[in-house]
């Protein structure tokens, strides 16, 4: 029996594992709560719909056959050459050059006015990208040419009016002027599906110019939950989404650039001595889980003591400047920069300079009124830092598509 002494921490537990997408650790420690009170509507009423959940989990997981014997999405879409584009559609089309950077520059005039993509490009956009990110090892190599930069951004977590202000400031991609997108480039904000198309695009016409790591927000469970999943499916349908949950499986873990700075959403592990080697072994076309490697890489922070601590996100660990250090002598590398948290001025220096933390969404979720930021790195690896503020966007407030979960917190 728990105690009523206990309850609030029970309560603030069972709501931290409905963030987490935890339903059985929430449910169990609900019905302790609704044990003791059993009046309190709000406990109940969480209590229900993680109830819900878990079942509906259960039950595809019943129905689910095996990965390796999975087949695709597209197999589901048909063809799509017999996919009309009606009379009235009055953005770009896709010609028989595929997609030109003209093709690209109009999409993003089309979809800043709100407008969506039509359902024919999009898909084979999608296609098109999800066969490019597969031939890609988990760890992807990056060489600066001479006379070329990269920009590494960070989160943008759908602020799609954002991330057209970086292009603004900083250029279109280009062979020379090439981009990294750290991760989280959907939910929260409520222009992801624009984030994501946009990025894709940049992708398909840049390949070896353009590259992108995947975050904690391109896995289902979170898209669930905080609003990628239902914009997907107003703006385009179930099938859209299923077939984006299988690009984000194949875009890879992280970038390592010019062989010494490494590139990934989250951060380090909770054991010493991993090696390059053994995450050029991951298998990634799948979702994380709450553990291992993979797990760790999405979602792990840094702190300012040494060794290691629990996460307070409940998944991943916290990694001191010992653990920063020790992975970089052991791998022969710099630095890393990674993402994955929200900072004041848009970036935050850390562990002697070998951890930078790069977050590119300014005044996060419409509220927090933080800068964002990006780094540039020329082919001698320095980095120069450039912040900038938020733009206006049009008034769709962010987790507008989010789940029914995100209402409870």
């Amino acid at each position: 029996m728990v105690s009523s002494e206990y309850i609030k921490g029970y309560y603030r537990r069972a709501v931290a594992n409905m963030a987490l997408n935890k339903f059985k650790e929430a449910v169990k420690d609900f019905r302790a709560v609704v044990k003791v009170a059993p009046k309190d509507a709000d406990a109940k009423q969480k209590l229900t719909e993680c109830e819900k959940e878990l079942r509906r989990q259960e039950f595809e997981k019943a129905i689910m056959v095996d990965d390796e014997h999975k087949v695709s999405i597209i197999k589901q879409l048909g063809d799509l050459e017999a996919i009309i584009v009606e009379p009235s559609y009055d953005g770009p089309h896709m010609t028989d050059d595929g997609i030109t950077l003209e093709f690209v520059t109009q999409m993003m005039e089309h979809m800043k006015k709100q407008s969506k993509l039509h359902k024919k490009y999009a898909l084979k956009l999608m296609i098109a990208c999800k066969e490019l990110f597969e031939k890609q090892p988990p760890i992807v190599k990056i060489d600066i040419p001479e006379g070329a930069k990269i920009t590494v951004c960070g989160d943008i977590h759908g602020q799609f009016y954002d991330l057209l202000h970086i292009f603004e400031l900083n250029g279109l991609p280009s062979p020379t002027n090439m981009y990294l997108f750290n991760g989280d480039f959907v939910d929260r904000g409520s222009f992801s599906v624009e984030c994501i198309l946009t990025l894709l695009a940049f992708k398909y016409l840049y390949p070896n110019a353009f590259f992108m790591s995947r975050g904690n927000h391109e896995t289902d469970d979170m898209n669930k939950v905080y609003g990628f999943e239902g914009e997907v499916k107003a703006k385009y349908s179930d099938l859209t989404f299923k077939l984006f949950s299988e690009i984000f499986n194949a875009v890879p873990l992280g970038n390592l650039i010019g062989e010494k700075i490494l590139v990934i959403h989250g951060g380090l592990f909770s054991r010493d001595g991993v090696t390059l080697d053994e995450l050029y072994a991951i298998d990634r076309f799948k979702q994380p889980g709450n553990e291992g490697l993979m797990c760790e890489l999405l979602w792990s922070d840094p702190r300012m003591l040494p060794g290691r601590g629990l996460s307070k996100r409940g998944v991943g660990i916290q990694f001191g400047p010992d653990v920063t250090e020790d992975f970089l002598r052991t791998n022969n590398l710099k630095m890393i920069i990674r993402s994955h948290e929200v900072k004041d001025e848009g970036y935050c220096i850390d562990h002697d300079g070998k951890c930078v933390t790069i977050f590119s969404a300014p005044n996060y979720c419409d509220s927090v009124g933080n800068k964002g930021a990006f780094i540039t790195i020329t082919p001698d690896l320095e980095l120069k830092y450039t912040k900038f503020e938020a733009v206006p966007h049009p008034p769709v407030k962010p987790m507008q598509y989010a789940g029914r979960f995100a209402s409870m917190f």
